[in-house]
């Protein structure tokens, strides 16, 4: 009879505290050190074994992408959640595009979020897996409840304009932190509510 290859995750509380020790480990020695970083150095960190880590997780790999979906939770999850409560026929549009913008925005622009995703391209060849991860549960994971805030508007091509949205009020942070620079608050905000404008005066014409 052939084994199952099926790994099972140790569950209960004592498991789910020491998973979340691992993945607080795993973040920081990720941003500190790279993806190089040993398994028995994120052990240490963690003060749990290495075999602990394997336990949880299968692989380093599949270490980091849980890292990303937690880093990503922690900084988008509220704003996702808020834009999908949204009752679109009775929401203000701007007032919507600014809330989210403003929380994409304060969730993405974080240091750590910024220094993660510099990680993650520069393996991304190597592990595709980390990219996705990063796309899943940041800019996709608002596709949907984007596109229900927008049904009012007059948009062909939905997908080249939640491209162009996310353009508008993320991707400056994204393009200032990969030369080592960050947003002062003043811009952020001039950059959120004239990104809205214009995206507005384009599609409500």
């Amino acid at each position: 009879m052939k084994e199952s290859t099926t790994r099972r995750r140790p569950s209960g509380e004592r498991a789910s505290h020491k998973r979340a020790a691992i993945i607080r480990a795993a973040r920081e020695q990720f941003l500190g050190h790279g993806f190089a970083v040993g398994v028995d150095q994120i052990a240490a960190e963690a003060c749990v074994s290495k075999v602990t880590v394997y336990n949880h997780f299968g692989s380093k790999e599949d270490l980091f992408v849980e890292v990303v979906g937690d880093a990503l939770e922690e900084a988008l999850g509220e704003t996702a959640r808020a834009m999908s409560r949204q009752q679109p026929e009775a929401a203000d549009i701007r007032e919507v595009l600014l809330a989210t913008a403003r929380g994409w925005v304060a969730g993405i622009a974080q240091d750590d979020v910024l220094a993660l995703r510099a990680l993650i391209a520069s393996e991304s060849r190597r592990f595709p897996r980390l990219g996705r991860a990063w796309r899943e549960q940041g800019p996709e994971r608002f596709a949907e409840p984007l596109a229900e805030a927008l049904q009012g508007l007059e948009i062909e091509d939905m997908e080249v304009a939640i491209e162009q949205f996310y353009a508008l009020v993320i991707y400056p942070h994204i393009v200032h932190s990969a030369y080592g620079d960050g947003l002062s608050p003043d811009l952020t905000e001039r950059l959120v509510t004239r990104g809205v404008e214009m995206f507005l005066a384009y599609y409500s014409g």
